[in-house]
């Protein structure tokens, strides 16, 4: 029953995301970045993306208890990251949902769900682009997990709240999220005065007033969701090594 419920679930955030209607994005659009930054993006993307493989391989065949909780924060990823508010600038900001999945699964499966969300809504929203999918993953899906990982191994270590502690990892990984992609955008386009820190400083404060309150949300979101799973799958939870030995 506790399965069949989890499952019910990760469909009705699927359903969610299909009908969100398409609009412009704060993954970086199609086109927007010089190839040779692409490019580069793209190889530095390349070790992570192989070990999460090899990671998420290793989960598949040995833990079979953990493929609903895995779905489910794939779905979760799908769900929040889709949801789009516009900013100051005309752009928009959303939530990324990769921090379940770094908490749960660690930094490099993260990376994995987040390719192949972003890859999705390239394809079927128009949400990023293919030519930027290498900047986008690794803001989204390695720079983020990572910093949302380290910060709930730390919050655990120093005995802190369980709750407190997936809240900081969500939250701010979700802005470490929005500062390296003002890094990247920055690199791509300095400004004429200042150079790339002028215009990292710009990026980042038209960013910052959606997204700090869009972390908050995130932060308290992911952990009304682990609170679900404890409650509804605690043994899969469990048996998640990950996240037990946090």
């Amino acid at each position: 029953m506790k399965k069949k419920a989890l499952l019910a679930t990760a469909c009705a955030l699927v359903f969610v995301f299909g009908i969100n209607p398409v609009a412009n994005a704060m993954h970086i659009m199609e086109g927007f970045l010089p190839v040779k930054y692409c490019i580069a993006w793209g190889v530095i993307c390349i070790p992570f993306i192989a070990v999460g493989m090899k990671n998420l391989k290793n989960i598949t065949t040995h833990n079979r208890k953990a493929m609903i909780i895995l779905a489910m924060a794939g779905a979760y990823a799908f769900v929040l990251s889709a949801l789009k508010i516009p900013s100051v600038t005309g752009s928009s900001s959303h939530p990324t949902g990769t921090g379940l999945a770094a908490i749960l699964f660690g930094p490099t499966v993260a990376s994995i769900i987040s390719l192949i969300v972003l890859l999705f809504q390239a394809i079927l929203l128009a949400h990023g682009g293919l030519t930027t999918l290498g900047a986008n993953t690794f803001s989204m899906g390695i720079a983020g997990p990572l910093v949302s990982y380290a910060i709930y191994r730390g919050a655990k270590k120093a005995k802190m709240n369980n709750h407190v502690a997936i809240f900081l990892a969500a939250s701010l990984g979700d802005l470490f999220t929005y500062v390296v992609t003002s890094v990247q955008l920055a690199v791509a386009y300095p400004a004429p005065v200042g150079g790339v820190a002028a215009s990292f400083g710009k990026f980042a404060a038209v960013f910052a007033v959606t997204q700090i309150p869009l972390a908050v949300i995130e932060g308290l979101l992911t952990v009304v969701i682990v609170m679900g799973l404890d409650s509804l799958a605690r043994e899969e939870l469990n048996s998640l090594e990950t996240y037990r030995r946090a």
